[in-house]
């Protein structure tokens, strides 16, 4: 896989990147050395992609989005190694979240493909616009009745081009100059469908047999998520650089819920997120809350007009934090003790 972001050639690279961005004429050893796609790549990655950890949670967090150390270091090594990034957590922890934040962040676009069970590559990677081929055989075919000729190879070919080919999530993020791909859940799909997806990884290209090779120019910054419903195979996980992300503490939780919404009063912030925390530390919840249902329940709580959580107002809002009914009546019976002090 090639690495767009490498760093061993050093300066020569940096000027050649500059000259592409900026529209200047490249000297004739960068072009044969990098040649003008590559190099206008490159100049997109310089001008795009965080040089350190730090600047990666710097404008990860002007994004709304605030990561922990450890996340923004593993997402600055994905960038910089050109690797996909595989993201493990429970549901609600902010995996899906971190792509969206990387897209911004790249000023490209997102391209997301949900993943479920059954899934193939039919519906991952491509299709063929089956109704437009079929006007396309009949206007061919009274085409033909006139002149009395009609070459089948060449019917054949025109049947399968550009025009007729639907990109699906993936053969888009291949095809798009910049993206990133989210390929979200990837739990959810079978082996089978891992084992395409671990060939796509590795070669950023597919091969459509009634079209040809589609190889990515610049490949796609890949986020993967799994809320872990089964485990993934070792192939894949060996092509990716791994992190899981927990929930977040008290008090990134209360910086979370601020930043997200900040019409949210700083004590009703605080509220919400201890009442929260106190839900997931009870350890007999069937799905603890995950901070998008903390930014729920806080968005329901301002939308009432309320400043304060008493245990009536808490009682009257659990479905906006709680989606089964044996955790909402587990925690009303005990809303006195998680909204204590």
């Amino acid at each position: 896989m090639h690495s767009r972001f490498t760093s061993e050639q050093g300066s020569h690279r940096r000027q050649c990147c500059i000259a592409a961005t900026d529209g200047c004429r490249l000297p004739a050893e960068c072009r044969h050395v990098h040649g003008d796609s590559q190099l206008i790549a490159y100049g997109w990655f310089m001008t795009h992609v965080p040089e350190s950890a730090q600047e990666v949670s710097t404008r990860l967090r002007a994004t709304g989005y605030l990561p922990d150390e450890g996340l923004s270091t593993i997402t600055y090594l994905a960038l910089a190694m050109a690797r996909p990034l595989l993201l493990e957590g429970e549901p609600g922890t902010g995996k899906t979240a971190l792509a969206e934040a990387l897209a911004t962040l790249l000023e490209v676009p997102l391209i997301r493909l949900q993943c479920y069970e059954g899934i193939d590559a039919s519906q991952a990677l491509y299709d063929w616009d089956f109704p437009r081929q079929i006007l396309h055989l009949r206007a061919v075919e009274a085409t033909s009745q006139v002149s009395n000729r009609m070459d089948t190879e060449a019917l054949e070919a025109s049947l399968f081009a550009d025009r007729f080919l639907l990109d699906r999530p993936i053969l888009r993020a291949l095809r798009e100059q910049n993206a990133v791909l989210l390929i979200d859940e990837i739990d959810r799909a079978d082996d089978e469908f891992e084992a395409f997806l671990l060939e796509v990884l590795s070669t950023n290209q597919v091969t459509i047999p009634e079209y040809g090779v589609v190889r990515a120019k610049t490949p796609p910054v890949v986020v993967l998520t799994s809320n872990r419903t089964r485990e993934l195979h070792d192939a894949l996980k060996r092509r990716c650089l791994y992190h899981w992300i927990d929930h977040p503490g008290l008090a990134r939780e209360v910086e979370i819920v601020r930043s997200r919404l900040p019409e949210v009063s700083q004590r009703l912030a605080e509220q919400v997120a201890r009442a929260v925390q106190r839900m997931r530390a009870s350890g007999d919840l069937l799905k603890p809350p995950g901070v998008a249902e903390t930014l729920d329940w806080a968005q329901a709580l301002h939308q009432l007009g309320r400043d304060d959580l008493d245990i009536e107002t808490a009682s009257a809002t659990l479905g906006a934090v709680l989606k089964y009914r044996e955790d909402a009546d587990r925690v009303r019976d005990g809303l006195d003790l998680i909204l204590a002090g």
